[in-house]
């Protein structure tokens, strides 16, 4: 025999009513008075306070033999729960509830990072670099100390209990879909402030805007895409762990050099005498510096060649170990050369090969070469591959490589 029956009566329940039936009864009773759906407030805490009690067999024992009074604290065990916390569990809100959502976080949440992108030059990932980078972030307001007033003119929000989000329930047929919405009464602070007592620095927003600088040290040998952190640096908000200010470094294209991991790579361009007789090739490195490179006489040079020079690459991040410097050798022919002087190359140069031979029942007819006109340029890159005409299959250019 129980001593009270009032929070059974809420629920609708008898006082032997199972754990599944106080469960299915409170959710009944829930949707109906919930003030989201234009139910009583207080019709809605009295329910969940009854669900509450009733749901815990120990509570539910000491109110069944001693009533509300032998409750202690006026609640259960968990210490008295939010009527809209209790929702949420049962309604997949954010609680280990009917619906198996998890928990809510403890503690502050962390704010957003803040991701700023750097360009610097091959010359800055060579040598290093150190730059200031200024941003406006918000900072907590030193005026109210991030309440946003004076003591006694914030207050909770009453609508959304100062949870910030409203629970809107939709009936779809038999199923009850639940959504979180921000509040409008409060725009989704869960607090109110008096304008009266609003503070006149921040006007009521917590926060005020600085301006910050920041040392970025580029270090040698730093790659596109790597970051650079600077921990707690970003916007600040009440109850917030400040994010990160986060650099990513971008890296420019150079006009001379390109870069594969250590490596560097330059396309040069000697004469066809250098490449024949030798002579000497210079490159401007990435510091102060010029590099000299001597072909020895005798020694041909391809067209198309392929050099390293170890050591005169790029310095590694960690340890500032140099990778090498590749050089692709492009030869560049005379447009013409003086018949008078073709002897001497005959002496210099092998001799040339003879052309080819046939068989007497084949007429030989001898023809001239000439450049190409116009025309001819675009029906050859038709030919090798190198475009298409619009009127082909598909009537989309096809794309062209860049040639190193």
């Amino acid at each position: 025999m129980v001593k009270e029956t009032k929070f059974y009566d809420l629920l609708g329940v008898p006082p032997a009513a199972s754990d599944a039936d106080l469960k299915k009864a409170f959710r009944k009773q829930a949707l109906q008075h919930h003030p989201d759906k234009g139910g009583d407030p207080d019709k809605f805490k009295d329910i969940s306070r009854a669900y509450e009690v009733l749901s815990e067999q120990r509570t539910r024992d000491a109110y069944d033999r001693f009533g509300e009074a032998g409750l202690e604290g006026g609640g259960p065990g968990m210490g008295g729960m939010d009527p809209q916390d209790l929702f949420s569990q049962l309604f997949g809100g954010g609680g280990p509830g009917f619906f198996g959502g998890g928990g809510r976080p403890s503690g502050p949440r962390k704010g957003k990072d803040l991701v700023h992108r750097v360009h610097v030059t091959l010359e800055d990932l060579y040598k290093g670099k150190t730059t200031k980078l200024a941003l406006t972030k918000h900072i907590i307001c030193a005026k109210c100390s991030g309440k946003g007033g004076k003591d006694g003119a914030v207050k909770k929000c009453a609508t959304c209990n100062g949870r910030g989000v409203r629970i809107v329930m939709r009936q779809l047929g038999p199923m009850i879909q639940q959504m979180q919405q921000p509040c409008n009464d409060c725009e989704g602070a869960g607090e109110q402030i008096d304008p009266k007592g609003r503070c006149k620095v921040c006007n009521g927003k917590k926060v005020v805007s600085e301006k910050k600088f920041l040392e970025v040290h580029i270090d040698k040998g730093m790659k596109g895409g790597q970051t650079i952190n600077f921990p707690g640096e970003s916007d600040q908000a009440p109850d917030t762990i400040p994010g990160d200010v986060v650099i990513v470094v971008e890296e420019k294209q150079h006009a001379r050099f390109r870069r594969e991991g250590n490596d560097l790579w330059y396309d040069a361009e000697i004469d066809l005498l250098t490449a024949l007789g030798g002579g000497q090739l210079a490159i401007q490195h990435l510091d102060d510096r010029a590099l000299l490179i001597n072909i020895v006489p005798g020694e041909v040079i391809k067209h198309g060649a392929l050099k390293v020079i170890r050591g005169q690459g790029m310095p590694s991040q960690r340890h500032h170990e140099m990778g090498d410097l590749f050089i692709r050798i492009n030869v560049k022919f005379p447009d013409s050369i003086d018949p008078e002087l073709v002897p001497h190359l005959e002496k210099a140069l092998p001799p040339r090969n003879p052309a080819a031979t046939f068989a007497p029942n084949i007429m030989v007819e001898e023809v001239d070469m000439t450049d190409l006109d116009a025309k001819q340029q675009t029906r050859a890159g038709k030919a090798s591959g190198e475009e298409m005409d619009d009127d082909e299959e598909g009537g989309e250019p096809r794309v062209q490589c860049a040639q190193q």
